[in-house]
């Protein structure tokens, strides 16, 4: 496969290594808006493009790529805002977009068991809920896109609570988010019960970067060849019922 990289920060490097390891070729790395002037055209050679730029650029990005019919794997987050009319036009154009907030295949996981912990927690009205997300300093967004995940699947369960905040709760309708940004950390993720007798806690701790970018490839991989709006979940199930055949 040939593939465009849009952002060759540490993320893109990190799936330039991998992706070629895999016996894939890249034709293009685009980092900012003068490699766009000089480079754009090169994404014609390109079998796919795999996003992990800023959010103030990746809708441009999107639709640069759809100028092109270029299939897109999307790893950038803050940019939730556009997400909806991104995947309307998406569908209406037949254009392909594979999108996650968080591409490792243990953050996926562990999104199943926030949901049934959420499940199991929500008669119990003691249990205070909140969410904590540690990254490093170059992360632009906050809360992270994985945390508001996190939050909305609370929500989703939890019917006493209604809207996440990214601070300090003020009413207990709330689900609060505390974010730190810190040296070399790729990304750890704390939901928290607690009550006045004792806590709950489930925790994700990413090691590196590379889980990250295995997960993306693995979604490049696996989108070829298939028109629409895909996530995670489309590609897991889709697995486990190849496994099953």
């Amino acid at each position: 496969m040939k593939i465009a990289i849009l952002g060759y920060g540490k993320m893109g490097q990190e799936i330039e290594n991998l992706a070629i390891k895999r016996g894939h070729e890249i034709v293009i790395t685009i980092n900012n808006l003068e490699d766009w002037d000089t480079s754009e055209k090169k994404l014609i050679e390109a079998d796919l493009a795999i996003d992990f730029s800023t959010p103030g650029s990746i809708v441009d990005n999107i639709y640069r790529c759809f100028n092109y019919h270029l299939p897109i794997v999307i790893g950038t987050t803050g940019w939730f805002d556009d997400l909806e009319k991104v995947r309307e036009d998406c569908l209406k154009n037949k254009q392909s977009i594979f999108f996650s907030p968080n591409f490792s295949i243990g953050v996926n996981l562990f999104f199943e068991l926030n949901r049934l912990l959420a499940r199991l927690m929500s008669k119990w009205e003691n249990y205070e809920i909140s969410i904590e997300e540690t990254h490093h300093i170059h992360k632009q967004d906050a809360p992270s896109g994985t945390a508001i995940v996190l939050a909305n699947d609370i929500i989703q369960y939890i019917e006493r609570k209604d809207k996440w905040v990214n601070d300090d709760v003020s009413n207990p309708e709330e689900v609060g988010i505390k974010s730190f940004r810190t040296d070399n950390v790729p990304g750890t993720h704390v939901v928290r019960y607690e009550s006045e007798d004792d806590s709950i806690e489930i925790v994700h701790t990413a090691k590196s970067r590379r889980g990250f970018a295995f997960g993306a490839i693995l979604a490049a991989e696996w989108l070829a060849g298939k028109t629409g709006f895909f996530e995670m979940k489309d590609m897991l199930v889709s697995q486990i019922i190849q496994n099953q055949e």
